[in-house]
């Protein structure tokens, strides 16, 4: 996840997926953003990252024995003019086959995403919605000229194939039926992918009394705003902004979609945390009021807030913010076992362990945050310190040693690998 403005996503080699917030910012429904995925998924499935390397050599290799036959040709005729138009030529080609290959990639994830989005249970229409809104974006400096020299099909195209075959397709059963958690999710993004004063201070305005939008839309603006005057510390304007949000997601439609609710408690529980944090306040006792429904809250983002209000009740000294702590950092260190890659809950997790005298494990969760964000060389060298120091008193903890000492062991081949790589030498 890319806290960028830039509409875009993109498929990685080892089967990674990298989207930008701006994307989610732009994404009107749920099915928009899910064809964006298929679309990517299907690059890593169909194995098109490794496709293109292998035409790109052939490219290059058939464009090389073109030119060298042609300087021979050119050679026999004496004519420097003829030598260079067949250096020129030859690579114009290679790049153009290049180009070629690439578009029907395109064409293939356009295809096959299509398959995945229906098969996925999202409307097949998200698609072509999601095209629409491409061409949209590009319309002021994209005039649709020189087709030939594109990587991608031509938008228009594009949408027109996602048309027919979504004619061809019956509509999908809603996912889920509370379209609010879209509409939350985008206003998220829309704060957290440009933190500038002037694009906060245009959401906060965004939710001040007299707009025109109704129901899921003005919640949707309302938490923008409260969420940007968090990040602006404007508590005051927060406070307001959340009590709207509060009173809104307890109205008509809104009152039947309990996201709606939980994702509001969520972001007061935030904004009284940094309240205290930035202006040296004591914790508010509203927090607790919130307590019974994040405690409910089995999903990653309640497992997050709960470590957080645990770390601010250490902060404030409060009674019993030992027990808080190790209830947050067992809970946390179940769901590290099962996704190994959270660098944001290894992170968590070690703030935790620091506060209750696990020194031990708080380095090992930097450490593995370090190896999930792929710092290989700076988790091997944080696991190494904590190894080090395992006979301090302060640090004694025989299993953590012994699962440093296995992870160590894990790190050394690949370790070893990259030091080679970035010597310039052949890997072992």
């Amino acid at each position: 996840m890319g806290r960028d403005k830039a509409i875009n996503a993109f498929a990685m080699p080892g089967g990674y997926v990298g989207v930008y917030l701006g994307l989610i910012g732009m994404t009107a429904s749920r099915d928009e953003l899910a064809s964006v995925l298929a679309h990517e998924l299907t690059h890593i499935n169909q194995r098109h990252i490794a496709r293109g390397m292998v035409n790109g050599q052939r490219q290059g290799t058939a464009a090389m024995a073109a030119v060298l036959l042609g300087l021979i040709a050119a050679s026999r005729s004496n004519n420097a003019d003829v030598a260079q138009a067949v250096v020129a030529g030859g690579q114009a080609a290679m790049i153009q086959g290049q180009i070629n290959f690439t578009r029907e990639m395109e064409r293939e994830a356009d295809r096959i995403g299509f398959e995945l989005l229906v098969l996925a249970g999202f409307m097949p229409s998200g698609m072509s919605g999601m095209f629409e809104k491409m061409e949209v974006a590009s319309r002021l400096n994209d005039n649709n000229q020189f087709p030939y020299l594109r990587t991608h099909p031509l938008t228009i195209e594009r949408i027109s194939e996602a048309r027919l075959r979504t004619r061809e397709n019956r509509p999908a059963p809603p996912a889920y039926a509370e379209p609010v958690r879209h509409a939350l999710m985008q206003a998220r993004a829309r704060v957290l992918m440009d933190r500038s004063e002037t694009a906060l201070r245009r959401l906060q305005n965004q939710g001040e009394p007299g707009s025109p939008q109704v129901g899921e839309a003005r919640l949707a603006a309302v938490y923008a705003a409260a969420l940007a005057s968090v990040h602006l510390r404007d508590h005051a304007k927060a406070a307001q902004f959340i009590k709207d949000a509060e009173a809104l997601a307890v109205q008509g439609a809104l009152k039947t979609q309990p996201f709606a609710r939980l994702a509001v408690a969520h972001l007061k529980a935030q904004s009284l945390i940094e309240r205290a944090r930035g202006g040296g306040e004591p914790l508010s006792p509203e927090l607790e009021a919130l307590m019974p429904a994040l405690d409910a809250d089995s999903s990653r983002p309640g497992l997050l807030m709960r470590a957080e209000i645990a770390l601010a009740r250490h902060r404030a000294g409060q009674a019993q913010s030992a027990q808080a702590l190790r209830a947050a950092m067992e809970q946390l260190q179940t769901w590290v076992t099962d996704h190994k890659q959270d660098a944001t809950a290894w992170q968590t997790l070690a703030q935790c362990a620091e506060p209750l005298g696990l020194k031990l494990r708080a380095m090992r969760a930097a450490a593995e945050a370090a190896h999930a964000q792929g710092d290989l060389l700076g988790a091997y060298d944080r696991l190494r310190v904590a190894q080090e120091n395992f006979r301090a008193p302060d640090y004694r903890d025989d299993v953590e040693a012994s699962i440093i000492a296995a992870r160590l062991r894990d790190l050394e081949v690949p370790r070893r690998r990259l030091l080679a790589e970035m010597r310039g030498e052949r890997p072992e």
